[in-house]
């Protein structure tokens, strides 16, 4: 760590992997902090959450934990019980209370396309992987990201699985008692703005939405992304 400042720890969500955060991890580093991009396996939620959890519990001094989508559900889970996490900043993410699931949050407001995006792709134990269909990343998840680069992100992506998706938090969610920062995506068709905000508010948060933001706001806008989670970082540091 360097100077003091929290080692920020960026957890991706699904249809995504940490490469979308590059250009929020260059900011940071030259910023002066620590970063580390946690592998989110994307095969159960309470899976997904002890794989972080276990990689937090390695890390010395405070912590800053960045949920992106899934990954927000994940940090709510993973974050519960360990002390060094200071701040909870939830890009553009499900903000889970116990009992529901991302699949449920996702219609609880009209306006996503996430049903009719996802190609499915069964396995062999007899679970299915969920992709976002090529054909569709760009207007659907990526809108406000070039078209090239929205290309490499459908190909490069990875998938959840539909249990994942659909299986409900467990345990007390860790942003009841830890400081939650939410940058809202206003032009969101995958998590429809109205349920980002409704999230938002119930877990106190301190909030901004980025007006004509995508589902890929930390990509499109990594600047606005950098400002919360170093808002979010100022706050631990004075804590």
């Amino acid at each position: 760590m360097v100077s003091g400042k929290p080692t920020i720890v960026l957890v991706h969500g699904a249809f995504a992997d940490s490469s979308g955060f590059n250009a929020v991890t260059k900011r940071l580093v030259a910023d002066g902090y620590s970063v580390v991009a946690a592998p989110n396996p994307l095969r159960g939620l309470a899976f997904d959450a002890a794989n972080v959890k276990a990689l937090l519990e390695s890390i010395e001094g405070p912590i800053v934990l960045v949920g992106h989508s899934y990954g927000g559900a994940v940090i709510s889970t993973a974050a519960e019980g360990n002390t060094n996490v200071k701040a909870l900043v939830y890009l553009a993410a499900f903000v889970p209370e116990t009992g529901e699931s991302a699949q449920a949050l996702v219609e609880k407001f009209p306006g996503s396309t996430v049903g009719e995006s996802l190609k499915p792709v069964p396995l062999p134990d007899g679970q299915v992987d969920l992709y976002i269909n090529p054909t569709v990343f760009h207007p659907h998840f990526a809108a406000d990201v070039s078209p090239a680069e929205a290309a490499l992100y459908s190909i490069t992506q990875r998938p959840a699985t539909g249990a994942a998706l659909g299986e409900p938090a467990t345990g007390p969610q860790a942003w009841h008692t830890i400081p939650a920062y939410n940058l809202i995506s206003g032009a969101d068709r995958i998590i429809p703005p109205a349920t980002q905000e409704f999230m938002a508010q119930r877990s106190g948060a301190k909030t901004q939405v980025v007006e004509g933001a995508s589902h890929m706001v930390f990509v499109s806008r990594p600047g606005a992304t950098v400002a919360l989670i170093e808002t979010a970082a100022q706050g631990a540091e004075e804590g």
